[in-house]
């Protein structure tokens, strides 16, 4: 009998076929549904749910009581924090099942979601993007905006290494901290240059 790549926590569900990458640790009490995609380096704490029609990237971290809903994707390097909530209706009623047509949403490469935050179906959260804990997003978020309160509301730009980015009358910024990355704010939007 081979080993698996990947660990599974005895108490934990895997319904098969899915697709874990190597290296991933599924915790205590988690639930992870047949169909669902999963990359190499990942850690899904205890109590996490992952949909059937998930997509999950390489090196994501999901914290605790995280559920993960058909039509989320979530590329690489994503972290999602303690009972961040997902959505893929936007009117559900249960006596009215809509069959499993939902609303995608996407969480692109390197998003941050802080604990208990709240996203809306249907969106696009940007590259780097850092979405601050119990905030509700409500519309698409641009790459390294920096995101709170409910409703949610942007408040400035962080670096892809998680450090408040302040930029000069140029539209320059550089980190000095881990990621040491120039960035160029130019119409309202943010891009890395070195």
């Amino acid at each position: 009998m081979n080993e698996k790549p990947y660990f599974v926590h005895p108490t934990a569900v895997v319904d098969e076929p899915v697709e874990i990458g190597d290296d991933t640790k599924i915790w205590h009490f988690s639930h992870i549904m047949k169909g669902a995609k999963i990359g190499a380096k990942c850690s899904l704490g205890q109590n996490v749910f992952v949909g059937s029609r998930v997509e999950i990237g390489e090196n994501c971290k999901i914290q605790n009581n995280v559920s993960i809903y058909d039509l989320v994707t979530l590329e690489d390097n994503v972290f999602c924090g303690p009972s961040c909530v997902f959505t893929n209706d936007m009117n559900p009623r249960a006596g009215w099942p809509k069959g499993g047509v939902w609303i995608p949403t996407l969480v692109k490469e390197g998003a941050s979601i802080g604990a208990n935050a709240t996203i809306v179906c249907g969106l696009t959260l940007g590259k780097h993007c850092f979405i601050g804990a119990g905030a509700l997003i409500h519309k698409d978020v641009p790459d390294y905006a920096l995101m709170v309160g409910v409703p949610a509301r942007q408040i400035g730009w962080m670096c892809e290494c998680g450090e408040r980015l302040n930029f000069d009358d140029a539209g320059a910024a550089t980190c000095s901290a881990r990621c040491k990355g120039t960035y160029k704010l130019e119409d309202n939007q943010v891009r890395r240059i070195s």
